[in-house]
Formats: C-alpha cells, sequence, structure tokens
C-alpha cells in the first residue's frame, strides 16, 4: 500500500505514514493502483526491513475486513502484513474484541517471549504492548497468555532482558498454512 490507512486516519505524528500494509496472494492483485502498487520479493523484504526499522511492528494474517474495504477477492487468497504503530493500529483494539474474535489474532506456533533474570522492572515493556499482555510485579515483567508475540516488548526493552525463540519444527507449520492463501516459493 501506499499509505497507511489506521496512521492517516489517526493523523500519526510519530510514524511514517507512507508505511503501509503489504498484500500478498491472488486478489492482492485487484487493488486499485491509486492505493498500492506491486513489488517484487526483493523490495517486499526490504520494505518489511524498514518498516522494522522504523519502529513499526509485521502482524500477518488473513483479514476478512481488508477483502471488504479493498474490494478484493476471493477474500481467502488474500495475505495481509501489517506495519503497525502503537498509537494508531487498528489492531490496538484486540484486548476490547470479544474473545472469539480477539482470539484469531495469536503468536505464530513455535514462538516463545521469556524475560529473563536482567528485568529491573522499568515498565518500558507494559507500555508499549497493544494487547495488554506483560504486567511488572514485584519489579519483574511477566507476559500473559494473550502475547500475540509481536516483539514490540524485546525490542524496545534497555536491559535487553526479553528473549523471543522460535522453534524451527513450527517454522514448516507455519509455511505450511500460509501456502494455502499465498505461493510462497
Amino acid at each position: 500500500m501506499n499509505f497507511c490507512i489506521c496512521r492517516k486516519a489517526g493523523k500519526c505524528q510519530d510514524y511514517p505514514s507512507d508505511f503501509g500494509c503489504l498484500f500478498l496472494g491472488e486478489a492482492a492483485m485487484k487493488i486499485h493502483p491509486e492505493w498500492g502498487h506491486r513489488v517484487t520479493k526483493e523490495e517486499a523484504l526490504e520494505y518489511a526491513k524498514r518498516c522494522r526499522e522504523a519502529g513499526l511492528i509485521h502482524l500477518v494474517g488473513r483479514h476478512k475486513i481488508d477483502s471488504l474495504w479493498l474490494n478484493v477477492g476471493p477474500e481467502n487468497k488474500l495475505l495481509t502484513i501489517c506495519n503497525c504503530c502503537p498509537c494508531c493500529c487498528g489492531w490496538m483494539v484486540l484486548p476490547d474484541f470479544a474473545p472469539g474474535v480477539g482470539s484469531k489474532v495469536t503468536a505464530m506456533p513455535g514462538l516463545t517471549m521469556r524475560v529473563t533474570d536482567a528485568c529491573v522492572g522499568c515498565r518500558i515493556c507494559e507500555d508499549v504492548c497493544f494487547v495488554n499482555a506483560i504486567s511488572v510485579i514485584d519489579n519483574d515483567a511477566v507476559i500473559s497468555d494473550e502475547c500475540r508475540g509481536c516483539g514490540r516488548c524485546a525490542d524496545v526493552c534497555p536491559q535487553e532482558a526479553i528473549e523471543i525463540t522460535i522453534d524451527n519444527t513450527c517454522i514448516e507449520k507455519s509455511i505450511n498454512h500460509i501456502s494455502e492463501t499465498v505461493d510462497v516459493s
């Protein structure tokens, strides 16, 4: 996308509005050219890297709402990679969604977030968690099961006290799951 609909609507002052979502799959070919443009795989990877360097968090999934507002289909052939900021992201409402809806957005299988002994309880991680999955108890951060595995807490921790690990056996499962929507080869 040529812009982020969330940051544009929210008139974001902290993050660039020109870093919009990446859409993949058959349905992405039908996106209006004024809203976005096609890129190569290499350009998409570089774009994702620049988004991350700008402090944006990637949320990957099939979002029916995207196929609706973009007026593209089939909806099961659109994969969305949102590049979310903590102030304007439409997904910040996850804690307030009905459990059946909010539970659809989950961490990647095999991803584990762990707080190490280096934690000093500064609360920076608690402040940036958009799903309220982190609490500081007795000067130690505690990550709940509500964690979606975005990694924002690990990125901002001044003590580097939050570790992210990925079980490599789950990567193949994730690739297979995504392959139902888009060609990942």
